[in-house]
């Protein structure tokens, strides 16, 4: 198929499989909550992707811990950019956040955010683990209520032979 303008892009989602790998690969997101006057706010931030949810960290007194006590709902935007992923590809998740602060999630979720952003060098991995442990820190749970999915790459092969870009993944 050959489209000849962007009117509608949301043709071109990511498969579920191709989805599932840009949420492990990635471990960066922006992460959007609202204000208490309603203002969409977001911040890039560290995720980890286990058990179909969206694991993340923040100290307790930064604005979005007590604005996701307020009202739970937020948005998680991820993108290939950056990943070992061919760039072009996103994933927007509507969601509930659970904020968490008993020690047993804190035990398991700084080993194994640690590991995700320190490939390879376990000492270093268990230091950043120990220094997440800190009194205010909590662990936020983003439980998905639905995907928005884009693949630039689909949608390049549409576009008039490919625009000349190279082949992605």
């Amino acid at each position: 198929m050959s489209i000849t303008n962007y009117e509608e892009v949301s043709i071109y989602p990511l498969d579920d499989e191709t989805r599932e790998r840009l949420l492990h690969t990635q471990n960066e997101c922006t992460f959007i909550w609202s204000t208490r006057d309603g203002w969409p706010v977001g911040v890039v931030m560290s995720y980890v992707w286990r058990d179909g949810r969206v694991w993340l960290t923040a100290s307790a007194q930064r604005k979005r811990i007590p604005a996701v006590r307020r009202d739970g709902r937020v948005s998680v935007v991820v993108t290939s950019t950056g990943s070992k992923m061919a760039a072009g590809r996103t994933v927007t998740i509507k969601g509930r956040c659970i904020v968490h602060e008993d020690e047993e999630t804190k035990a398991w979720y700084y080993p194994v955010l640690a590991a995700a952003l320190i490939p390879g060098n376990a000492a270093q991995a268990a230091g950043f683990a120990k220094m997440l442990d800190s009194p205010r820190r909590v662990v936020l749970e983003v439980v998905p209520e639905k995907f928005i999915t884009f693949d630039g790459a689909r949608m390049a092969a549409d576009s008039m032979g490919g625009l000349g870009r190279p082949a992605m993944e």
